[in-house]
C-alpha cells in the first residue's frame, strides 16, 4: 500500500513541477479569453483542473507544453462558447502576453499594440488560439499539433489573418 501512495505522490509531484515551470500557458490563455480578474481566476483554475484529469494519458515522448497548450486553449475555447451571451471584447485581456512591452512607451507603438489586441478580441475562438500560438512564436506545425490542424491549413488561416489585419490597419 506505501508503493501505491509513493507512486501517487510523485505523480502529483511531477505533475506539480511541470504545470508550475509552465504556469506561463496557462495565464497567458487565461488572459487571452477573459478580460475581468475573477473570471480568468476561474478560467485558469479550470484549465489546470482539465490538465490534472488529463495528466494520466500524456505521452512524456512529446513536448508537455504542447500538450498543455492543446488541452488549456480547448478549455478555453469552450468556455468562450458557454459564455457566448458576453460581447466579445470582455473575453480579451488587454495584456495579450506582455505585447505592450515590446511595443515600447511611445504612443504609435502602444497604439499599435491597442490596434492588434482589438484585431484579437473579434476573432472566433479558433482564430484567437491560433493568433495567440503565432505570437508566441510556436511553428506552425506545433500550431497545428495542439490546434488539431494540418500544417498547410495553420498556414493558409496565418496567411488569411494577416491579410485582414493589413486590411483592417
Amino acid at each position: 500500500m506505501e508503493r501505491v501512495i509513493d507512486m501517487a505522490d510523485a505523480r502529483r509531484d511531477a505533475f506539480g513541477e511541470l504545470l508550475d515551470a509552465h504556469r506561463g500557458i496557462v495565464a497567458k490563455v487565461a488572459g487571452t479569453y477573459c478580460r475581468h480578474p475573477d473570471d480568468r481566476a476561474d478560467l485558469a483554475q479550470e484549465i489546470a483542473t482539465q490538465l490534472w484529469r488529463a495528466w494520466p494519458g500524456y505521452d512524456p515522448a512529446r513536448r508537455f507544453s504542447t500538450w498543455m497548450y492543446r488541452i488549456a486553449l480547448n478549455v478555453a475555447i469552450s468556455h468562450v462558447r458557454g459564455a457566448a451571451a458576453r460581447p466579445a471584447d470582455e473575453a480579451f485581456d488587454d495584456n495579450l502576453h506582455d505585447l505592450a512591452d515590446e511595443a515600447g512607451s511611445d504612443h504609435e507603438g502602444a497604439e499599435r499594440v491597442r490596434l492588434l489586441e482589438a484585431f484579437i478580441a473579434r476573432q472566433p475562438p479558433l482564430e484567437r488560439a491560433l493568433l495567440l500560438l503565432y505570437l508566441d512564436e510556436r511553428s506552425q506545425r506545433e500550431i497545428g499539433e495542439i490546434l488539431g490542424l494540418s500544417e498547410t491549413n495553420v498556414s493558409t488561416k496565418i496567411g488569411r489573418l494577416k491579410q485582414r489585419l493589413r486590411d483592417e490597419l
